[in-house]
């Protein structure tokens, strides 16, 4: 089983990482297949996920996202082309002007 982790600090702030998360879970819903359980806090939000082979959960404050992912045995093979599609599309939002996200 392959563990994906990935951490970027930022300077957006929580309502803006907020609507860049949205944008990234709809993203990873439609890319993915993935079924998206979405658990607002004060100091920040979790977005679990799950589709069969691959679970994990989106954590984003007003400085950081963290992504951690597990994929299953199936989908081992691909993990790198996996973590590299998750972090172009995390990077390329989180550097999106703000109109855009």
């Amino acid at each position: 089983m392959a563990d994906i982790h990935i951490e970027r600090n930022h300077a957006l702030g929580l309502d803006r990482a907020r609507a860049v998360c949205r944008q990234w879970v709809e993203e990873a819903e439609k890319d993915f297949g993935l079924a998206c359980t979405w658990t607002p806090g004060e100091a920040g939000d979790t977005v679990e996920f799950k589709r069969v082979g691959i679970e994990g959960k989106v954590h984003v404050t007003g400085d950081v996202f963290v992504v951690d992912m597990q994929l299953g045995f199936l989908l081992d093979a691909f993990s790198d082309a996996i973590k590299d599609k998750v972090t172009r599309n995390l990077d390329r939002m989180i550097d999106a002007p703000p109109h855009a996200a």
